[in-house]
This record gives C-alpha cells, sequence and structure tokens, in this order.
C-alpha cells in the first residue's frame, strides 16, 4: 500500500473531511459541556444564595441574643 500522495485532490478531500468531521465532534462536545457548566454554576449559585440567607439569620440571631444579653447586664 503506498502513502496518499498529497497533491491528489481526493486524498485532499479526505484529510479535510477528516479534519471538519473531528472539529464538528470538538465543537459538539464543547457544547455539552458548556452546558453541563452553566447547570452547575446555575446549581450553585442557588445553594450559595441559600448560604448566604442562612449566615445573614445566624448573624442576626447572635446579634438579637448579645442585644438581650447586655439588655440583661444592664437591669443587673
Amino acid at each position: 500500500m503506498q502513502p496518499a500522495d498529497p497533491t491528489d485532490p481526493v486524498a485532499q478531500l479526505q484529510a479535510l473531511t477528516q479534519r471538519i468531521e473531528a472539529l464538528a465532534d470538538r465543537v459538539r462536545r464543547l457544547g455539552e459541556e458548556n452546558r453541563s457548566l452553566r447547570q452547575q454554576h446555575e446549581q450553585l449559585s442557588g445553594e450559595r444564595a441559600a448560604l448566604l440567607a442562612k449566615n445573614e439569620q445566624a448573624r442576626a440571631r447572635v446579634e438579637a441574643m448579645i442585644a438581650r444579653l447586655k439588655s440583661l447586664e444592664q437591669h443587673t
């Protein structure tokens, strides 16, 4: 079997076809990865928002406890 002649238009077309197919496959895989990463980002953003809200609630409770303790301390 002889190697393909680089000046052969059929060989050039086949090589180009293979490159296009490889690039199309890569674009498809990158699109899937991008969708997956966007979903992951959306989920993590939601979790972050929930944790920030819980943190704010905890901070408010601690501040309220501190205020009550200071109030009790002043009345004793």
